[in-house]
């Protein structure tokens, strides 16, 4: 970890320290200590190299607020934020801090009056340019190899404190993760019932009324056949237009066959898949696909499904002129990351696109991560399991 990473994070542990401090009755609110323990949640987990996606904002209300255990710690790491941030964040500023009279009294110490000069070590005077020149250089290299060896160790402990005292115990983390389940497997049978709703009026509405007029034209056609004298002309009109009802007919039972299981898939696996569906995306898109072994096909389905909808928003809505796909497996698990240049601000609340995607990985016990300031760049991010 870079010094000047661990100096800057103690350092505002120092002003969220005083701040917490200042503002205590405030922050006692079960909302705004949820607010504040996910931000410095997040910090702590970016500090040691681990982001951790943001606990859900505090719906429940009333005194059950009060009560849920996550507000309890919320609660907690207030007066642990107050001591711990303002403690360390302090032997920061003092390490810190005594750097600069230090510079002062070796570069400008002929620049104040006597009773103004920079003192060193907390206490000693600078009488002139001997002192000014051992004893400054002395003290930064001192305060240097203290900052060097003290503070990357000391902001780890900070942030481990605050991540052991805001993390889930392991009853809370099975509770969470059974209820998430729970809820994707409703959302999983819903959208089940409303995909086979949708067959079936894709077959009744499209390929069942074309083989209904094709079996209403060779019956025409089959008495046609027998009249005297027989009509040559009706004949060929009435068999043509069978012949290109069967085929609009195969085409739209294609269409439905594709939305189930996409043939291709079947046919050229997932890299081959995906390297059809970036060819056809409207904006160049580069694909990355590492050595993935065996994947489970209802993984499968589910990233060819996740990067097709993915990459139509962005040819749709995101303005981009490049976008890029990557799979990787490791281990047991998938990682799909799916990024574009565009202007950003995508949403998985607004429309169905981003949200069917969610619901897809959810339902396999996977994670999903949208990444999508206002400018840009956006970038989704998919991890599922693929055990066999």
């Amino acid at each position: 970890m870079q010094v000047w990473r661990a100096a800057v994070f103690l350092l505002a542990a120092l002003a969220t320290g005083i701040a917490t401090l200042i503002a205590l009755p405030l922050l006692c609110h079960p909302r705004l200590a949820r607010r504040w323990a996910n931000w410095h949640r997040g910090r702590a987990g970016r500090l040691l190299g681990t982001p951790l996606a943001a606990r859900p904002a505090l719906r429940t209300p009333g005194r059950r607020a009060w009560a849920d255990p996550a507000t309890l710690r919320d609660l907690l790491w207030l007066p642990v934020n107050a001591l711990t941030g303002t403690v360390l964040g302090l032997l920061t500023l003092l390490c810190v801090g005594n750097l600069v009279p230090a510079a002062v009294a070796t570069s400008l110490w002929w620049a104040f009056a006597p009773e103004e000069r920079p003192r060193l070590f907390i206490d000693v005077p600078v009488t002139g340019w001997t002192s000014a020149l051992t004893l400054g250089p002395l003290q930064m290299l001192l305060l240097a190899a203290l900052a060097y060896l003290a503070l990357p160790p000391i902001a780890r402990a900070y942030a481990r404190i605050c991540l052991a005292v805001l993390s889930h115990s392991t009853a809370e983390q099975l509770a969470d993760r059974v209820a998430v389940l729970t809820r994707t497997r409703a959302d999983v049978l819903d959208a089940h019932g409303a995909e086979l709703r949708r067959i079936e009026r894709d077959l009744h509405d499209g390929t069942q009324a074309r083989l209904v007029a094709i079996a209403m034209r060779l019956a025409v056609a089959r008495r046609a056949l027998y009249d005297k004298p027989r009509n040559e002309q009706l004949l060929e009109d009435l068999l043509r237009d069978a012949h290109e009802g069967t085929e609009e007919a195969m085409t739209e039972l294609r269409e439905v066959i594709r939305t189930v299981y996409p043939p291709i898939l079947a046919d050229r696996g997932l890299t081959g898949a995906l390297t059809a569906v970036t060819a056809r995306c409207g904006v160049p898109t580069r694909l990355d696909v590492g050595d993935l072994d065996t994947v489970p096909a209802a993984v499968e389905a589910v990233v060819y499904f996740a990067v097709a909808e993915a990459l139509t928003n962005v040819t749709k809505h995101s303005r981009a002129t490049a976008a890029g796909v990557t799979v990787i497996r490791r281990a047991d698990r998938l990682s799909v990351a799916i990024t574009d240049d565009g202007v950003g601000g995508a949403d998985d609340r607004c429309g169905t696109g981003l949200a069917g995607i969610r619901r897809r990985v959810l339902a396999l016990d996977g994670a999903v991560d949208i990444d999508s300031p206002a400018g840009g760049p956006t970038t989704i991010t998919m991890e599922l399991p693929c055990r066999l």
